[in-house]
């Protein structure tokens, strides 16, 4: 990596279907030289939403003009409710108003929401047409973007509606963070701390002493962690495109955290990366208390949680920890996507840097565990 062209490419290796990520400052300006060579018509339809449009438009539409690519905008709601068939529908009406062909191409510039809802309508417009990954969230730029999930929410649960469905270029700019509110940084460090926790010891060792600089975003950093983010998650999704094995353990913290997301009304009251954290905290803790994982290691995640400024208690969202709450917590997790005859499926920590999935977790334990009995 040198100093005049920071930018770092890792693959991810899905035969023909594989794409490059690129990591790097500046890449929404330049985006129209690394997106020409895979458009079969020059045209894209931008897909952002009005808190990244103020900031990141203007400059990817100037990029894309300078390549001789013809664009149309379309601006939805930033937030976690965007993500619904209303949205969705209103979606797809706006980008075949466009008057797009087969070879047009989608740009979905924005965090997770503007990701997931982009890439599904991508799967779904015209049988399926290609779309390119510009994420601005640091929780975008190291899980959202990459591997090809894409879906909306529904009444029952998160990301229940969606396809499996690989974007042609993801463009990570570590520049676009610096207009991230510092809450939206941590919670995408939630997403950073994960990786070390399903099969690397070492980089979290090594998060132990640099997660500061990360969430500062120090550029050289920030630009490990999220090559080391994508490099792992990229590896799973090549050997596991369709989550039949170990791409599970990606979905650590996940059932527990959608869970506190449903609760929680899917709204700024509780980040998506904050979820996360909380249900990576409370899956060590269950461990601990099923006599699989180690009390130390559970607290040196507590207390590195907590150094990140990330919840490690539902009194900390504002959940009671009583019968109640755990009923209504159980409630999502039997709608979680990784039920199977309806058992509830669990991503739980042996040590850090060893996760395991749990097919049939106790039910009686998992309710005395939420209600802290």
């Amino acid at each position: 990596m040198s100093e005049t062209n920071p930018t770092e490419t890792l693959r991810v290796e899905l035969g023909n279907r594989g794409y490059d990520i690129l990591v790097g400052p500046g890449l929404i300006g330049r985006a129209g030289a690394a997106i020409l060579p895979l458009l079969r018509r020059r045209q894209a339809v931008i897909v952002t939403d009005e808190n990244v449009a103020r900031h990141h438009l203007a400059a990817l539409r100037e990029s894309l003009a300078e390549h001789g690519i013809g664009t149309h905008t379309i601006v939805l709601p930033p937030g976690e409710g965007t993500k619904d068939f209303a949205h969705f529908g209103r979606l797809i009406d706006d980008i075949l108003a466009c008057g797009i062909e087969r070879g047009t191409m989608l740009v979905a510039l924005g965090g997770g929401v503007v990701g997931d809802i982009t890439g599904f309508a991508a799967a779904s417009v015209l049988r399926g047409i290609d779309f390119v990954q510009i994420p601005t969230t640091l929780l975008a730029q190291v899980d959202s973007s990459v591997g090809g999930k894409t879906a909306i929410n529904t009444p029952a649960g998160k990301n229940l509606v969606g396809a499996f469905y690989q974007p042609r270029l993801v463009l990570a700019d570590t520049g676009s963070l610096a207009t991230l509110p510092r809450r939206e940084t941590r919670a995408g460090y939630g997403e950073i701390v994960k990786y070390g926790l399903i099969r690397d010891a070492d980089f979290f060792d090594w998060l132990e002493a640099e997660g500061r600089n990360v969430c500062d975003l120090e550029p050289a950093a920030l630009t490990r962690a999220v090559m080391v983010s994508c490099r792992m998650k990229a590896a799973i999704v090549a050997a596991d495109e369709r989550e039949t094995g170990d791409r599970a353990l990606l979905n650590f913290g996940h059932t527990f955290g959608h869970a506190l997301e449903a609760e929680t009304g899917f709204g700024d009251r509780l980040l998506h990366g904050e979820a996360v954290a909380l249900g990576m905290m409370l899956a060590f803790d269950f461990a601990v208390r099923l006599g699989l994982a180690s009390g130390q290691d559970a607290h040196r995640l507590r207390h590195h949680l907590v150094d990140a400024g990330l919840p490690t208690t539902l009194a900390e969202i504002g959940l009671a920890e009583d019968a109640e709450t755990a009923g209504r917590l159980l409630m999502h997790m039997r709608k979680d996507k990784k039920v199977r005859d309806g058992a509830i499926t669990l991503i739980l920590p042996r040590r850090i840097g060893d996760c395991f999935e749990m097919r049939d977790a106790p039910v009686d334990e998992l309710r005395a565990f939420l209600a802290a009995t």
